[in-house]
């Protein structure tokens, strides 16, 4: 498209967040831009969002935890976040494989897909939708009732935009974050961002959990005990 437009013209670029890729696309279609913007979100834009931060001693006992999350919870619809389009596929399979009517959206599916996939969503064929943060992008689906980040968003406001996708129009939300050891400097950097803890929750191995969570003590320790005593 910006190949059939005249050298000389005014481009407005708008974007909800400016990670380092949106920024390199910028590059790409602006000359010397003038760049206004607001001041970033540093809280969850409503208060019917109960959080939770679920720690879970390796990454490999993500999709357990996941799925130990959704017996638990009374899940009407929700969105599944990872980080990569490679998860997406992986985490969605697993969740099809164990019985769970899910769906996925990334960057590399046509547009007739995504279409088609997101419509069955919101129709409530599909109850679980497995996504990417770029995939997500502009969907907002009435009355859901839990967002999922599978993998600690890297970027400390993509939390805050992803758990905004529920407790809207006045009613209540839940998001719940899985985190490994390793992810600490990024939960870390989501606390001072929102300027406040997120609750921890553990598994219980009475939910039917088939290698139940550690006691939250022992697992906090060895996620670099970032709770402390």
């Amino acid at each position: 498209i910006v190949g059939f437009l005249p050298k000389i013209r005014q481009t407005l670029f708008f974007s909800a967040t400016m990670p380092p890729e949106i920024r390199r696309l910028t590059e790409a279609f602006l000359i010397n831009p003038k760049q206004i913007s607001v001041a970033p979100t540093s809280k969850p834009a409503n208060e019917s969002v109960t959080q939770g931060l679920v720690i879970v001693p390796a990454a490999e006992q993500k999709r357990e935890a996941l799925r130990a999350l959704l017996r638990r919870e009374a899940v009407k619809n929700a969105l599944i976040f990872c980080n990569r389009k490679r998860d997406v596929d992986i985490l969605y399979k697993s969740l099809r494989r164990h019985g769970y009517d899910a769906g996925s959206l990334h960057g590399d599916m046509d547009q007739g897909t995504r279409t088609q996939t997101l419509e069955a969503f919101k129709l409530g064929e599909v109850r679980l939708l497995v996504c990417s943060d770029v995939a997500a992008r502009g969907i907002d689906v009435e009355d859901l009732s839990h967002v999922f980040n599978f993998d600690v968003p890297i970027h400390a406001e993509d939390y805050v935009h992803r758990i905004g996708r529920t407790g809207r129009a006045g009613r209540s939300g839940r998001a719940f974050t899985l985190a490994t050891g390793d992810d600490r400097k990024f939960v870390a950097a989501i606390e001072t961002m929102i300027g406040e803890k997120i609750p921890v929750h553990q598994l219980a191995q009475a939910e039917g959990s088939e290698t139940a969570s550690a006691p939250v003590a022992e697992v906090a320790a060895e996620a670099g005990e970032r709770r402390g005593p």
